[in-house]
């Protein structure tokens, strides 16, 4: 009995010692944590400010790319070649109605009238020869019946003043009619242009005048001395170096220099008694020494023929080409081109043309003190 018993509890034992051994799990719980895979570098945040730079510069870059295929191609889609010559490079500026299309180009003349040294490919379209350009253009267009010169100059070098001149006569020639409008000042060369136009307007108070001409030497041997330095030329003639601003003038040259200023001056006089042909000769010699005057007082001599501003002078252009309330048309893409290339001409050039003419004298038409 006391055998059965021990065998009993022994049992019992073993099957107690086995219940107390923790079974293995066949899931994990749902509200355990899982097992985490090894960290992964944090990746860097995209800033915004460079993707916004770049479609910046895209669309800068595309816009200017086509601007250019616009103004470079343009033309060509509309007609060919000969057909362009023939086509109207002016268009109406004006929203008001007007079924013949035709009215009076608007051409301004601002500043000194020369040639532009200016070669950049972005700078904007200027000088003696574009508004030469201008007046030919106006003078081929079959919708432009008459051209307005809209003057603020002291004048400019003879030949770039010649230059629009003959242009202004040409239109004439193929029918135009041309007003001049003389602003705060229309003097020396800007007076000469106007004198191929068939009308003058000024205002009482403008200043013009000032016909002659003018040849300005410079002179730096002083500064040279001081400075220590000088200039040797070598020549293939005693006159070849005239007007140097490196030596003072000769008596030989200062006449030679003379006898051009004086031929010069004698085509100004032909072409303002050409062009007023009312003046009286008394007042055409009085009035030709260089001397300055008012609008006024040109009004009075005859130099020109009515006072007023824009106004009038739009009206009287009309008149003169038959056209009702004219209105003005300007040059295709004038105002996308001059956007464009103004871009280019903002350098001040004052201080290195100075320079330059101390170099390069030139002879010209301009009201200069």
């Amino acid at each position: 009995m006391e055998e059965n018993k021990e065998s009993v509890n022994e049992n019992a034992v073993e099957q107690t010692a086995s219940s107390a051994e923790p079974e293995q799990p066949v899931s994990q719980p749902q509200n355990e944590p899982q097992t985490l895979s090894a960290p992964q570098p944090a990746r860097p945040e995209r800033k915004g400010k460079g993707g916004f730079w770049f479609f910046l510069l895209l669309a800068a870059f595309c816009t200017s790319a086509v601007c250019g295929v616009y103004l470079t191609v343009k033309p060509g889609l509309k007609c060919s070649k000969s057909a362009a010559r023939e086509s109207a490079s002016f268009t109406l500026s004006s929203p008001k109605k007007n079924t013949t299309g035709e009215g009076i180009a608007w051409i301004k003349v601002r500043g000194v009238i020369a040639e532009e040294d200016n070669q950049s490919p972005f700078s904007r379209p200027s000088g003696a020869s574009y508004i030469a350009k201008r007046v030919r253009d106006a003078a081929g267009d079959k919708n432009v019946k008459a051209i307005v010169l809209d003057i603020n100059s002291p004048g400019g070098t003879v030949a770039s003043v010649q230059d629009i001149y003959g242009e202004i006569l040409s239109a004439k020639e193929k029918g135009k009619k041309v007003v001049a409008l003389f602003r705060d000042v229309a003097a020396s060369g800007a007076f000469y242009i106007a004198m191929a136009a068939d009308q003058i307007v000024a205002e009482p108070g403008t200043i013009t005048g000032s016909v002659g001409v003018i040849m300005q030497a410079g002179n730096v041997v002083g500064l040279f001395d001081k400075l220590g330095i000088q200039v040797t030329p070598i020549t293939s003639g005693k006159y070849k170096d005239i007007g140097s601003a490196y030596r003072p003038m000769t008596d030989a040259e200062k006449a030679l220099l003379q006898d051009m200023v004086n031929d010069t001056y004698t085509q100004f006089f032909a072409a303002v008694k050409a062009g007023r042909p009312n003046v009286k000769p008394e007042d055409l010699t009085e009035y030709t020494d260089g001397r300055v005057f008012t609008g006024q007082r040109a009004y009075n001599l005859g130099f020109i023929d009515k006072l007023g501003g824009e106004e009038t002078a739009r009206l009287l252009a009309g008149e003169l080409a038959g056209l009702k309330d004219p209105q003005i048309v300007s040059q295709k893409n004038e105002g996308l081109r001059e956007l464009i290339f103004s871009l280019g001409s903002m350098e001040n050039k004052t201080l290195s043309k100075q320079l330059q003419s101390l170099q390069s004298p030139s002879v010209s038409y301009l009201w200069v003190y």
